[in-house]
């Protein structure tokens, strides 16, 4: 096979979302930009035309070191059981589980991405009871461990690169590819939850069009209102790892901007916070997950000094589903 930088996909204990949300890459689109980063798929499950021997056939060259594996991913969790067997999954054809096919590839590649929350921590799948006893590459939830154990290192010496996101944004998935294809993510690139940093970095909050009503802490209080919805809607925009509301889906949407609270989707066990979704915990008035890095008593004095200056606008627009007293127009000149 040609020289370049190649890719295997394989799919695990998931809703195959990720893979979704990665066709919906634009400017340009899927196929162009792994082009021109030559990266090029092996195979993939769902966009290949291999299957059944052939798609095998790919496998066995790359464990025989035919073929050369620059990067493994992995979409969806890997199931360990029952009594960690992984024969919950098999691998189609082979009598062989597919967590087994993961762990004897990974051995073989440069790298190993882990797309979206599932195969970083478990994610959806393992939430609840977790009869398939579900979990991550190299985490389980929060834990290190997972399916190839917290001492796992690819070739490069990286650790699992987790570009988590239940779905990931799908330019997550490019960049990490194309930075890896071009040498240019290293160890110190990934922050304490082994995401790429060019997304985790930022926080969900920023960029958020609700920032104003935030700002004076002036609330939705049910959906489809326009306000804030970290005070009584569940939104922990403050606290999530992503740049969504800056580097927008489809090229204009997010949850936040949907008029969906953020739930937080890029860190593990987001899906078991411990009460439903779309409501905020409190304890006496007070929303217990507050932003990052923001001390309880300054939140406390803030929002009491914000809520007291609420200009009016703000506060009957947040309750409203569309902007029932617009801004001001001034002349710049009168001031």
């Amino acid at each position: 096979m040609a020289d370049g930088f190649n890719i295997l996909w394989v799919q695990s204990g998931g809703c195959g979302g990720c893979t979704m949300s990665l066709l919906c890459a634009e400017a340009p689109d899927l196929a162009a930009t792994l082009s021109s980063a030559g990266i090029r798929m092996l195979w993939h499950p769902t966009l290949s035309e291999e299957t059944g021997a052939e798609a095998l056939a790919v496998f066995d060259r790359i464990l025989t070191g035919a073929v050369r594996l620059d990067a493994l991913c992995v979409e969806g969790a890997m199931l360990r059981g029952p009594n960690n067997t992984g024969r919950f999954h098999i691998l189609a054809g082979t009598g062989v589980p597919t967590i087994e096919w993961v762990r004897r590839l990974a051995a073989c590649a440069e790298h190993v991405v882990a797309v979206g929350t599932c195969a970083a921590y478990g994610g959806v799948t393992a939430a609840g009871v977790n009869p398939t006893d579900a979990c991550g590459l190299q985490y389980d939830g929060r834990h290190e461990g997972g399916a190839l154990g917290a001492a796992f290192r690819s070739r490069s010496g990286l650790p699992v690169i987790n570009v988590a996101g239940c779905p990931t944004h799908p330019n997550w998935i490019t960049e990490t590819l194309m930075l890896l294809a071009a040498g240019l993510l290293r160890a110190e690139d990934l922050d304490t939850y082994r995401r790429p940093r060019f997304y985790a970095d930022h926080l969900v909050h920023h960029g958020c069009p609700r920032n104003e009503f935030y700002e004076y802490k002036a609330s939705a209080v049910k959906l489809s209102d326009l306000g804030c919805m970290m005070e009584h809607l569940g939104c922990v925009g403050t606290q999530a790892h992503a740049d969504c509301n800056t580097r927008l889906w489809n090229g204009e949407g997010s949850c936040t901007r949907g008029g969906y609270a953020c739930i937080n989707c890029t860190a593990p066990e987001f899906e078991e916070p411990g009460h439903a979704f779309l409501e905020t915990p409190k304890l006496a008035g007070i929303p217990i997950g507050l932003p990052t890095d923001m001390p309880k008593a300054w939140f406390v004095a803030l929002s009491s000094l914000a809520k007291a200056a609420t200009p009016e606008r703000l506060r009957r627009n947040a309750v409203s589903d569309h902007v029932v007293t617009p801004p001001a127009v001034r002349d710049p000149r009168g001031r």
